[in-house]
Parts: structure tokens; sequence; C-alpha cells
């Protein structure tokens, strides 16, 4: 299916998008037929759980990237009637990294500020806050001139699973990982000029990114308590799928 831009005027709906387009090496053989986004956990696939989580949120349009096994991943979404959404597709071919996957699909992000959430995570974060935030930001696009300027802010979680990313300041900016220090959630909130350095069609780590703009102190950040697994092997998926009880609630903002 090729990328379609709607034929319409966006009215700064809040947008996500959705990062959809892994192999999931690490989950072979599972992955050689059934895309990742794709595998379920507790009754439903990874990726419906977090479509659910956003519309919940108030997010009134979502985009989502794919490359490996994209066409059956397309087909069980469609185009998001089933959650009253419109959802976009943008098809990568090659995949094109993290950050590239959302380069090439910026001609769907037309709002100066959107969320970036990975397929692969099971949780209950309350996307309500980022989108708190993401009205406050646009309230506020002066915020960015500040010095630094604040481009990106990060959901991050402290759990003995997953490395030592970052850490946050004082002033709630993150830093290289000293003291208390977690991993990455796979969640944020980004201003668009964040990645208008990078062309369209470049392959690009979102991670890579993100470290050069921590060093010039230009994200900031927020501890999460939620449950919060990254699906990313077949001892997480299991523990997702038997761990029920932390992620029966969803904590409100």
């Amino acid at each position: 299916m090729a990328d379609t831009v709607p034929d319409r005027v966006y009215l700064l709906m809040p947008q996500a998008m959705i990062l959809a387009a892994g192999r999931g090496e690490r989950l072979r053989p599972f992955t050689d037929q059934c895309p990742k986004p794709l595998l379920p956990v507790r009754g439903k696939p990874l990726i419906e759980w977090q479509i659910e989580g956003l519309v919940r949120a108030g997010f009134d349009e979502i985009v989502v990237n794919g490359a490996w096994l994209a066409e059956p991943l397309e087909s069980y979404l469609a185009q998001g009637q089933r959650w009253g959404v419109p959802l976009h597709w943008s098809r990568e071919d090659p995949a094109l990294g993290t950050a590239g996957g959302v380069v090439q699909a910026l001609p769907f992000l037309t709002d100066p500020v959107f969320v970036v959430v990975s397929a692969d995570i099971h949780t209950t974060y309350a996307y309500e806050l980022l989108r708190t935030r993401l009205e406050r930001w646009r309230d506020s696009p002066g915020e960015e001139g500040s010095d630094p300027p604040v481009l990106a802010h990060l959901v991050l979680v402290e759990e003995a699973h997953y490395p030592r990313d970052f850490s946050l300041d004082a002033e709630g900016r993150v830093t290289q990982p000293i003291g208390r220090a977690g991993t990455y959630g796979n969640i944020g909130l980004f201003r668009r000029s964040f990645f208008t350095p990078l062309k369209r069609g470049e392959n690009a780590d979102l991670g890579a990114l993100l470290r050069n703009a921590v060093s010039r102190r230009q994200v900031s950040g927020e501890w999460t308590v939620s449950p919060w697994i990254n699906v990313g092997t077949l001892a997480e998926w299991q523990r997702a799928e038997n761990h029920p009880k932390e992620f029966d609630s969803c904590p409100s903002p």
C-alpha cells in the first residue's frame, strides 16, 4: 500500500506515531510469520494495547510505520475504524530505523508536537500525561527558544531488568546515567524540529539522536512507576503474559 497524505485540512488534532517496522530478531521463529506488533499478549496484539491507550488519552490521529510483514499488520489494523480514529500508514522498504521511520512519516505528522511510542512495549502508562504536556508545548512555543531549547520529553523507567540509559537532573533535564538512572521507556513527546535535520529515506537511530540531544541538554523527562515491559525477547513476552495483575488497571494522570 503506497503512502498517501489525506486530502483535508488538519486542525492540529493530537497525533501519535507507533513504531512498528522492526523485524523482531530476538523473537524468531515467531516473528518469521507474524509481525512482532501482532504477537498476542493477554488476549490481544501488542500494538492494540498501545492504540487503545492513546485513544483513551484523547489522541485523535495515529500514524503507524511498517516494513517487515507490513501487509498482515495493515490488514489487521486497517484505517483505524474499530477504534474510531484515523490511522495512516507509512511504508518503508527497507526499514529505516527508529528515527528514520519518524522522518519518513513527517508528511502525516503535521502537528508541531507529537508523541512517538514503540509497538512492542506493554504498559499501563497514562498517555493523558503526555497529552497534557503536548497541549502546554503548543500553547508555549517560546519554550523552544529557551537556552538550551527542549526538543523532546522522555518517559523513563526504573526497572532492574533493563539498561540504565539516563538520569534526570534537578531541573528535569535528561542526563547521562548517574545516581538514580533508568531506561528510556520508548515513549516520548517530540517537537517536529527534533527530526527536521534528517533527510527522508535516511536510516537513522533514535537512540543516537537522543544521546546527542541529551549532551546538549535539549531533552526533559519524567519517571513513571507504571508497569512496563519491553517485549523484545521470549522471556519478556512470557513475563508480560504471566503477570497480568499489575496490568489490570490504568492509573489516572
